[in-house]
């Protein structure tokens, strides 16, 4: 496999970390859309408990963060470190999003979530594995220095997953 010097270029073929990392994050968001496809429309609308959210809102949210969570990472991956990013401001941009989506449809969601889920696993698909071990400070987690495949793996790859899990408990209850 021939690989350019650039930490960000892409080699030839697909590293394996990166081919493994987008097939986890393509896994998560295809069991995220079938899980979306189950729901009622009054499912589709509930607030989930202790988050406020409705299901539909959350489900776009995930969707909807995939392009922010890979830029993130590609900044990492670039040597960059990421400043002032913080949970205050995570939490004004889910409410944020909440208030702008209220009524969100479940096509548009899934929509969104299929586009923006395969463009995050290709970005992934084009990182090396030298990229993926670069690490910078990353003020979400205190300046700490973090790999560009931790961020991806922290968010990216996990947020499907995060959020079905909490969806799938809120319908049990």
């Amino acid at each position: 496999m021939t690989i350019d010097s650039s930490p960000l270029s892409a080699p030839t073929a697909t590293c394996a970390r990166a081919e493994a990392l987008a097939g986890r994050l393509e896994l998560g968001a295809q069991a995220l859309a079938a899980f979306a496809s189950t729901l009622t429309d009054t499912q589709w609308r509930m607030p989930v408990p202790k988050d406020g959210r409705t299901m539909g809102v959350i489900i776009h949210h995930v969707a909807s963060v995939y392009p922010l969570e890979i830029q993130l990472a590609e900044k990492l991956a670039a040597g960059q470190s990421i400043d002032g990013v913080t949970m205050e401001d995570v939490h004004a941009m889910n409410a944020r999003h909440a208030e702008e989506n209220s009524g969100i449809t479940r096509e548009a969601a899934l929509d969104l979530l299929a586009r923006n889920s395969a463009a995050a696993a290709a970005a992934i698909r084009a990182l090396s594995d030298e990229a993926l071990a670069i690490a910078a400070p990353v003020s979400l987690y205190g300046g700490v220095p973090l790999t560009c495949q931790f961020l991806l793996e922290d968010h990216a790859v996990r947020h499907s997953y995060h959020h079905l899990g909490g969806l799938t408990r809120a319908l049990s209850a």
